[in-house]
């Protein structure tokens, strides 16, 4: 049997760096290099044929899944983004949406039909085989920024992606398209994205001290299934308020894992800190298209409040409460 030592000069001499499949880069460079073309095919044709709807329109009719990846690629908007948006589409009844994207001419879904995300290969089916669906992809990326709902709802980050000037392939939009790509990583790590800091600011305008991190009894007594907590109200001695946040935007599989983790958590809160209200922030889209995980997260809090400005009044209205009795 080999020695620590042995074990470790084993990788460090035959380390590979870079570990790639030949057949698998080949198949991916010749796919990289189709949506090359294609997005150059789209340049000449706009080129020629001027910045208009139809051109684009029919580009998606005729390139089909290239087509949609190529107008993806030059207004860098991700495939992932692309989903969530479908999405709140699906679920929004505003009268100016739905005719931009002529969305009863492709929506079949019954006014109480639990919603799920489509898949790409759905979205790409209904860029082949739907008039009005690809009409409806064009006006979003040609007029979307001047959308009442979407100033309202999207970042700017995101917005800003829907671009005349991208469509046009005018050089400096294309570099804000890259700039973007390049930064978007960065700027979701940034903690002052994060909604909770919405919490934070609240609780300090009303004065209200609030810790984070681990509670002493659950270390003591729970140290393998213990975690972190986002706010300890007013701290970690005397918790009356324990908080979590989760805000999703995207889904994963590890939204069960989750929920079932914050059950856990809230039976020993009620067994150490029997006085502490466990409550909960969850929001987002990535929440509501997974509707089975969404139940079994808000079952381990005794409350839960989504970012939207009257839910945050009402947490206001609970912090009233809870200080008022205390």
């Amino acid at each position: 049997m080999k020695t620590l030592d042995e074990k470790y000069m084993n990788v460090i001499q035959k380390n590979t760096f870079y570990y790639f499949d030949e057949e698998f880069e080949g198949q991916y460079e010749a796919h990289i290099f189709s949506v090359k073309e294609t997005i150059l095919y789209l340049k000449h044709e706009v080129n020629i044929r001027g910045c208009k709807k139809e051109v684009f329109e029919d580009f998606l009719r005729r390139k089909k899944e290239l087509g949609l990846k190529a107008l993806l690629a030059i207004s860098g908007f991700s495939n992932e983004s692309l989903k969530r948006l479908i999405t709140v589409i699906r679920i929004v009844d505003n009268e100016e949406l739905n005719e931009l994207v002529f969305k009863e001419k492709w929506l079949q879904e019954k006014e109480n039909e639990e919603i799920s995300e489509w898949n790409t290969s759905r979205i790409e089916k209904l860029v082949k085989e739907n008039q009005y669906f690809r009409k409806g992809l064009v006006n979003i990326f040609y007029e979307g920024s001047t959308v009442e709902f979407f100033r309202k709802t999207l970042p700017a980050f995101e917005l800003q992606k829907f671009s005349l000037e991208k469509l046009n392939f005018d050089i400096n939009a294309l570099i804000d398209t890259l700039a973007r790509y390049k930064e978007k990583g960065s700027r979701a790590a940034k903690g002052k994205n994060n909604p909770e800091v919405l919490v934070e600011k609240m609780l300090n305008k009303l004065e209200i001290p609030f810790e984070k991190g681990d509670l002493g009894e659950l270390i003591d007594n729970a140290p393998d299934t213990k975690r972190t907590m986002d706010f300890i109200i007013p701290n970690k001695k005397n918790p009356l308020i324990i908080a979590e946040s989760s805000f999703l935007t995207t889904t994963s599989s590890g939204q069960g894992d989750k929920s079932k983790t914050e059950i856990s958590i809230d039976t020993l809160i009620k067994q150490h800190y029997p006085k502490a209200k466990f409550i909960g922030f969850v929001d987002g889209i990535g929440w509501y298209v997974r509707k089975s995980d969404l139940k079994r997260m808000v079952g381990a809090y005794e409350d839960v409040f989504t970012f939207h400005q009257e839910e945050l009044e009402r947490f206001k209205q609970l912090l009233r409460e809870v200080f008022a009795n205390d």
